[in-house]
């Protein structure tokens, strides 16, 4: 690990989620003083006891990896939640930073914040060019607001305020609720208790035919090191493989490696989502970094901890 994250007071906002706690496992070894606080210890969205808690730790560096996250059910039963939730926590922390000084703050957008009909790779400059996806333009619109905040502080105050828009994320730590969980980890948790049931088909939701894009949290941790160091423009930048995958291939890979000898049928009423989004990596290629887990070994890794996990796991 190199030296700059070394004696550095580091606030990973959302630790217990699964990009802040893939953060914490990349600084295990570097150093630093890591700074947590559970959301009963800190509630973001009190912006009273956000300001208390930076007054008395100090942080030199933050990682902004709260949110409220959920899948197409939960964007759709939740709207209020979504866009409430998420811009209470973004101006809480942000301001809070400033007012205490904080070196360099990295905040963590969405791929969900470009339009539902964009350019395909999609480049960072088509943020705001388009109408959003509708299924989660709550989460969307919470998501672009923390990103002009950003940019709002870094413009007048000179703030070190970055932020970086991954794709869709799986791996250890997701949320595997059939509920509101995204579509990877809901297809793995639906093949294994296929699996362990017998049963004879498993029914996913759409047409099959979206193309997603998918990103190992553990590449995104390190990805979002990688930025902290080396990134200072409040220009948004994006992470992902620069690979996608459609919903039906998909599954029937996510069904093989759980060892489901069914059926797979698709539920065509229901949504699909945004058609493709697939993310323009160049930017961050050419800053030194790309993604380096294939998507086959992040699924076997991610099957491994859940079935390590299973009886924990929210359901």
């Amino acid at each position: 690990m190199p030296n700059f994250f070394t004696g550095k007071r580091i606030y990973i906002a959302g630790h217990r989620g699964m990009v802040g706690s893939g953060i914490c496992r990349a600084l295990e070894n570097s150093g630093a003083t890591l700074l947590t606080a559970t959301s009963k210890e800190l509630d973001l969205r009190n912006q009273a006891a956000v300001n208390a808690w930076f007054a008395k730790h100090k942080p030199q560096l933050v990682f902004l990896a709260a949110a409220k996250v959920g899948g197409i059910l939960a964007n759709s039963s939740y709207p209020a939640e979504f866009i409430y939730d998420n811009l209470a926590m973004e101006l809480n922390v942000v301001h809070a930073a400033h007012t205490e000084k904080v070196e360099k703050l990295l905040f963590l957008g969405s791929s969900c914040i470009y339009p539902k009909f964009a350019e395909q790779p999609i480049t960072e400059q088509a943020l705001l060019t388009g109408a959003l996806e509708p299924t989660n333009e709550w989460y969307a619109i919470a998501k672009i607001a923390g990103i002009k905040l950003c940019q709002a502080y870094a413009k007048q105050y000179g703030s070190n305020f970055i932020t970086a828009q991954p794709t869709n994320l799986y791996g250890i730590g997701d949320n595997f609720a059939l509920t509101n969980s995204h579509v990877l980890p809901a297809l793995l948790r639906k093949f294994h208790e296929a699996k362990k049931s017998g049963a004879k088909e498993v029914t996913i939701w759409g047409s099959g035919t979206p193309r997603r894009e998918f990103l190992f949290v553990d590449d995104l941790a390190e990805a979002l090191l990688f930025l902290m160091q080396h990134y200072n423009s409040p220009e948004i930048v994006n992470i992902g493989t620069g690979e996608d995958i459609t919903i039906k291939n998909l599954a029937t890979l996510i069904g093989t490696l759980v060892g489901f000898n069914g059926a797979l049928t698709f539920d065509a009423t229901k949504p699909d989502g945004t058609p493709r989004k697939l993310l323009d990596v160049d930017k961050m290629r050419k800053l030194g970094w790309q993604a380096k887990t294939p998507l086959e070994q992040g699924i076997k890794q991610t099957y491994e901890w859940f079935q390590q996990n299973e009886t924990t796991l929210r359901t």
